[in-house]
């Protein structure tokens, strides 16, 4: 990987600051640059988790876009996951990672848009729910389990994660138990570290989180396991994925969308760079993925309401 490339790119990973509102295709300055320069490739993520892990993420995935295409590649941060789909919808950015819902939305507001890559983890993706051991519900089995949560304070994550809302609601209706039997209005966090911060700390009595995010945090002895319960692992569903624009090719040549995608299925643990990306995705690999793959979840936020 070029050293040059590396420091300009990871010096200003970050930098760049979308807002899900007030931008149009006229101002996406990302996209086409000034008049008589070379565009450059922006792109995104959900914002998910720490925001200081989320710019040394996509700093090595930007150079490593960069050294696979050739072209100049930004990461432009985003202050919540309705921006990601706005700025996708808008072209600031033409690929992002996005979770199961938002690639869903992002995909009903750009006609064409392709998911091209999911992490060897993510065709079988589970949400936790978690509670405080002073709530004194007992884990459980199964999904009839989640009555136990009737009178209880929760919270989701951001109100469009995938694993954080949509599907743990999903489930939580399974069982026959409405958001309106919890004990006051469930909360919505905005990422997965802060459902884990609000329940170990009490502010909730239980939440609903991301498995991945979860044992990350275990791992690294963030969570007081004295304190707080793993009560249920959900049924597997497919979530996370790397999401293009329909105009990548038209953009920046032909062949930009399958050099992309090549990058990622060859990233190789046995490579220094690449290692350090999977490690931060939590993954062993990439590996193709296609729209209908989500299928279940654009069933799931339509009967949520999520969807129009």
């Amino acid at each position: 990987m070029n050293p040059t490339r590396r420091a300009l790119l990871g010096g200003t990973a970050g930098l760049f600051l979308l807002t899900a509102c007030g931008n149009d295709a006229d101002d996406a300055s990302g996209a086409a640059g000034t008049e008589g320069s070379a565009p450059v490739l922006g792109i995104s993520a959900i914002p998910d988790q720490d925001p200081e892990q989320l710019n040394r993420l996509y700093g090595l995935v930007a150079d490593a876009v960069a050294d696979a295409t050739g072209l100049e590649v930004s990461y432009e941060a985003v202050t919540d996951y309705t921006a990601v789909v706005r700025a996708f919808e808008v072209g600031d950015i033409h690929l992002a990672w996005m979770g199961g819902l938002t690639g869903v939305q992002a995909r009903s507001r750009v006609e064409g848009a392709q998911a091209i890559a999911q992490r060897d983890i993510d065709a079988d993706f589970h949400s936790l729910f978690i509670a405080t051991k002073a709530s004194g519900i007992e884990p459980f089995d199964d999904t009839e389990g989640l009555t136990a949560l009737e009178g209880h304070s929760l919270t989701f994550g951001s109100d469009t994660s995938t694993s954080g809302r949509l599907m743990p609601q999903y489930f939580m209706e399974q069982a026959g138990l409405e958001v309106a039997d919890l004990k006051g209005e469930p909360g919505y966090s905005g990422s997965h570290d802060a459902t884990i911060e609000a329940v170990a700390s009490g502010s909730y009595e239980v939440g609903a989180v991301n498995e991945q995010v979860w044992e990350a945090t275990v791992e690294a002895g963030e969570v007081d396991l004295s304190d707080v319960v793993v009560l249920w692992r959900t049924p597997g569903y497919a979530d996370y994925h790397w999401l293009v624009r329909p105009d990548l090719d038209e953009t920046f040549g032909e062949g930009t969308t399958e050099a992309i995608a090549q990058m990622l299925y060859d990233l190789d643990p046995a490579d220094p760079d690449d290692a350090a990306i999977l490690e931060l995705f939590g993954a062993t690999s990439f590996v193709p993925t296609e729209n209908e793959n989500y299928d279940q979840i654009e069933a799931v936020a339509k009967d949520l309401g999520l969807l129009a």
